[in-house]
């Protein structure tokens, strides 16, 4: 199968089901009273968002998973997996251990929904709880990327070359870098549409990166993952039918990663995801001000989203505004992996 054909077919798949299973998924999270608790503090008006369904998440990872298989079953079985473009043994694990990941993350995302849900309040697992599975996750996920690599794990940076380490080095930067992006992705889920049109836009560029690498395989999982965002857009935008939740919100920043290391250079989630990164600092700096100054803050609300909101911005319009900035920096990664990776093995464009 062309690997055009094949990442095509991939965010049909993911697409197509994941915007189906809304008319059923929905309903049975109402049916189970799966609602989502809103804080006291906060805009007022997110208060009439009240039992809202949450996990809503489960649509997009059935969705892009089932892509996944769609795409590999019709590639292997009527095809002999010889159509698409080769991946060597250490590219396939990383892959797969990736997709590993992101679908552990969701596991401890769900329960981290389901424990909200069950206890009636907007706190599910503890931060200590959150982040000792979160560790956990990280380090089997580094341990198959160490050994995919025979023991010396590399990456890429633009305008420097393949950059080797060693292995603990490896682990610490990969562990410090994985725990904030799954938790960046994590804060900018909090009002309609944003995580899931950001991640369109992050995932696009990402696509478009692995056409550049050659890297078929790491474009279908993320022709899936746009996919299944754009699917989930059509239940999730303004006013939102459903939420994502942790399920959701977790799995996407452990797939988002899986590619970017596939990909051999994770720095670059830096400018295409910059959203991400920028709701994530705002929340730091927020809490080591208000710390630091007893009591005073920087942002009327943290992360920054909030902040907007409660200055007046419609949600619309902070999804609008946000997604331009983050297609602005996914621009600038791509111009920044076009000039500073072209020439390099492996880079066919």
């Amino acid at each position: 199968m062309n690997g055009f054909v094949a990442m095509s077919l991939a965010l049909a798949v993911s697409l197509g089901i994941t915007a189906l299973l809304g008319f059923v998924l929905i309903p049975w999270l109402h049916k189970l009273k799966f609602g989502q608790v809103i804080l006291d503090i906060g805009p007022n008006w997110h208060k009439h968002k009240q039992g809202t369904p949450t996990m809503g998440g489960l649509m997009f990872i059935i969705g892009i998973l089932l892509a996944i298989a769609v795409v590999l079953g019709i590639d292997f079985f009527l095809l002999g997996g010889r159509s698409m473009m080769p991946l060597s043994g250490g590219v396939r694990w990383r892959l797969l251990a990736g997709v590993g990941m992101a679908a552990a993350f969701g596991l401890l995302g769900f329960l981290d929904d389901y424990t909200k849900v069950v206890k009636k309040r907007n706190k599910g697992l503890s931060i200590a709880q959150k982040s000792v599975m979160q560790i956990i996750i990280i380090g089997g996920y580094l341990l198959v990327m160490i050994l995919s690599m025979q023991g010396s794990p590399s990456t890429l940076i633009p305008f420097v070359g393949r950059v080797g380490m060693p292995g603990w080095l490896f682990v610490l930067f990969g562990a410090v870098g994985i725990y904030a992006f799954v938790n960046a992705v994590n804060f900018t889920d909090g009002i309609d549409g944003l995580c899931s049109s950001v991640t369109v836009i992050t995932g696009t560029g990402l696509a478009v990166f692995a056409v550049m690498r050659g890297l078929f395989g790491a474009g279908v999982l993320t022709a899936a993952l746009v996919g299944g965002c754009v699917g989930f857009l059509l239940w999730n935008r303004p006013p939102a039918k459903v939420f994502m939740g942790d399920t959701g919100s977790m799995f996407i920043g452990g797939l988002l990663l899986a590619i970017a290391f596939a990909l051999e250079t994770p720095v670059i989630l830096l400018p295409m995801g910059i959203i991400y990164v920028i709701e994530f600092l705002s929340d730091v700096i927020q809490i080591g001000y208000f710390k630091a100054t007893r009591g005073k803050r920087v942002f009327k609300m943290a992360p920054i989203h909030h902040h907007f909101e409660m200055s007046g911005w419609s949600e619309k319009k902070i999804d609008v505004v946000f997604c331009v900035i983050n297609a602005i920096g996914v621009a600038v990664g791509l111009g920044v992996v076009y000039f500073g990776l072209r020439g390099m093995p492996g880079f066919v464009v």
